[in-house]
């Protein structure tokens, strides 16, 4: 049996960090898409948010510090900023058909989401979603 002064050791709840992070970039997807689309920019900069989110959730759910979480919070990052472009570009193509973003993002293929991306972001947008994944990377350490 242990003294009673030794500390217990910490058990991990990797689900727990899991669904925060799910909850989280899912709540990311739609307030970035919806500031985009409302006001008609891509507002790269809040990858750089969402980077920091990713990595924060899973420090918060208790997943334990290393490679894995800052994967995890980089990859998270990468998926919410994949999803935002795509659901922006399906946005604003819906909208001409009187489709909602959800109803028309399947109806997209990549190559031309690719395309109007590419058209609608700003240099400054894609030096940002280029250092998300990578402050992620750092921050999730």
């Amino acid at each position: 049996m242990p003294a009673p002064d030794t500390p217990r050791p910490r058990r991990s709840n990797s689900w727990l960090g899991a669904l925060l992070l799910l909850l989280g970039s899912a709540t990311m997807v739609v307030a970035w898409t919806s500031l985009a689309l409302a006001t008609g920019h891509q507002h790269g900069w809040v990858a750089l948010a969402a980077a920091l989110q990713a990595a924060w959730l899973l420090r918060l759910g208790g997943m334990p510090r290393g490679t894995g979480r800052a994967l995890l919070a980089a990859a998270a990052t990468v998926a919410v900023a994949l999803a935002v472009q795509w659901l922006v570009a399906s946005g604003h193509i819906g909208a001409q058909m009187g489709l909602a973003p959800w109803e028309a993002a399947p109806k997209m293929g990549a190559y031309y989401v690719l395309v109007l991306s590419r058209l609608a972001n700003t240099t400054l947008d894609l030096l940002c979603l280029a250092a998300a994944p990578l402050l992620a990377l750092r921050a999730g350490r």
